[in-house]
């Protein structure tokens, strides 16, 4: 790696994973890259990051993000030394069952997992509740089972990426709000203003109101704002949706639920994954929303409640704490990561929702890779994805600003 502070200028804006996992593999790339990240709030990690209790399900998301998920094993396995005090992952199985009229979607799921993971299989109802003994079998008709899954300890990653760029030479300054950014020539200057009522981090030109910042590269990892810094960019906004997604704790009555797999409607309708002498259940909702600090809705909380307490023995009548975030996605729900088609030095790294944990250090390579050498690397080839590909242009940002170039929606079997 060459010296650090020797190459290009690089501000990511947003201090969630997707900003954190950017601006470490942009700290690390052999260019020598100043990176500086920027969070609005007085903590990284305030919104949907801080929120996610995620789960590495290979069976999931569209085929561009499930080449991304793969890619991102490597790191979760095996993380760079002392970046993680312990693993990042706990093995944890998923098991999705489905009732009679849901056997379509069921095939459709069956035949995607098993195309990215040969272990994922359907298994006998008796055995799907034996897995998950307060499964009720009467709704049940099929249950599909995949063993290589894994809960993900989100701090710990959030904060191996912080250490990573942190000990590469970046800085991360926090209460910095990307007010105006704009493009002078070949430079971008980032003006910021303070994003809250504390002081904010010292950055190099601050004064009275925030700080101005020069960049060669601006990495635009804002969520649910992402459209709203393109806007302030100068740029089109891509057409991102945040969507609400509610979550609660209940406590379990069961010897050792602790050790269950996660189990979730067919569909996603609702889900339950067992957290120590707890479950955390949601009715995996998608309200469209606003950019905004997100609050549970108690229709949301008690929909949930029903179905889960139909499909299990779990029993639900009170709970402990609940919770919302916003899931945010693009137009046909697969990340847009890259080059802006109109400014090439405004990068794109938005729409995580549903896999933006479980593809972390894959997108974070990503946009290190299409910045700084216009291409992926070698850990995108068929060899490091198992035969998978990745394919960069089902990333580029640029599909939803040429006219009529835009993709469809995704389709339901890839929606979560």
């Amino acid at each position: 790696m060459a010296q650090h502070g020797t190459g290009p200028r690089v501000v990511v804006v947003g201090g969630g994973i997707a900003g954190v996992s950017a601006a470490y593999a942009l700290a690390r790339h052999p260019s020598a890259p100043v990176v500086t990240l920027i969070e609005a709030e007085g903590q990284l990690a305030h919104h949907t990051t801080g929120r996610s209790a995620a789960q590495l399900i290979e069976n999931y998301g569209t085929p561009p993000l499930r080449a991304l998920t793969k890619a991102s094993l490597p790191y979760f396995l095996h993380p760079p030394e002392g970046l993680a005090d312990a693993p990042l992952l706990e093995r944890r199985g998923v098991l999705n069952v489905a009732d009679e009229s849901q056997s379509e979607e069921f095939e459709r799921q069956l035949a995607d997992g098993m195309a990215v993971n040969p272990t994922i299989t359907e298994i006998p109802v008796a055995e799907a509740v034996a897995l998950f003994p307060a499964l009720r079998p009467e709704p049940i008709s099929r249950a599909l089972w995949e063993p290589e899954s894994y809960a993900i300890d989100v701090a710990a990653v959030h904060q191996s990426f912080v250490r990573g760029l942190r000990r590469a030479g970046g800085t991360i300054a926090v209460h910095h709000r990307a007010v105006r950014i704009e493009h002078t020539g070949s430079t971008w200057r980032i003006h910021t203003g303070p994003g809250g009522a504390a002081a904010p981090d010292p950055l190099p030109g601050d004064g009275a109101g925030g700080a101005v910042l020069e960049a060669d590269v601006v990495v635009n990892a804002a969520g649910a704002w992402g459209d709203d810094m393109a806007r302030r960019a100068g740029l089109t906004p891509i057409g991102l949706q945040p969507l609400r997604r509610t979550a609660f704790m209940v406590a379990s009555r069961f010897e050792g639920s602790g050790a269950w797999p996660l189990v979730a409607d067919i569909e996603h309708r609702w889900y339950v994954k067992p957290d120590g002498v707890q479950f955390l259940c949601s009715p995996a909702d998608e309200t469209p929303s606003a950019p905004c600090d997100a609050r549970p809705e108690e229709v949301d909380v008690a929909r949930a409640i029903d179905a889960i307490n139909g499909a299990t023995t779990i029993g639900i009548r009170s709970v402990a704490s609940s919770w919302a975030g916003l899931r945010t996605f693009t137009p046909d729900r697969t990340m847009a990561i890259g080059p802006d088609p109109a400014e090439p030095t405004f990068v794109w790294c938005v729409g995580q929702g549903g896999t933006g944990i479980q593809s972390s250090p894959g997108a974070g390579q990503l946009v290190a890779d299409l910045a700084l050498d216009g291409r992926p690397g070698p850990a995108f080839g068929p060899a490091a994805l198992g035969g998978l590909a990745l394919d960069p242009a089902a990333f580029t940002p640029a599909r939803f600003l040429t006219p009529g170039a835009g993709p469809q929606p995704a389709p339901e079997s890839h929606r979560g």
